[in-house]
């Protein structure tokens, strides 16, 4: 069974954030493939905030820490993230997830 991750983005201006979420964060769909990252879904609170959550998945028994972390040194990251100040993400909260009984993930 893959590894299931929430991730939580909170950035500093309403600018940043709509640039995150509609052209850098979707970047990743492609980038993430090469890297073994698996996608699942992106989403913002109806509250208007200024948090972009995102499901991803590693596979099996891979290390989540180090694939990010490999990822984020790689080509095709600094390529999804060209012209985007990351110092307008203020916070990252990971949450590895684990499926509860009747999940449709077991």
């Amino acid at each position: 069974m893959r590894t299931y991750e929430l991730r939580t983005y909170t950035l500093s201006t309403r600018e940043a954030f709509d640039r995150y979420r509609t052209v850098h964060y979707p970047r990743h769909l492609t980038s993430f493939a090469l890297h073994g990252v698996g996608l699942h879904g992106l989403w913002t609170a109806a509250d208007g905030s200024l948090v972009l959550h995102a499901l991803i998945s590693y596979a099996e028994g891979e290390d989540p820490k180090k694939i990010a972390e490999q990822f984020m040194l790689s080509a095709e990251f600094r390529a999804d993230m060209e012209g985007f100040d990351s110092s307008a993400i203020v916070d990252v909260t990971v949450i590895q997830l684990e499926p509860s009984a009747g999940s449709p993930l077991l």
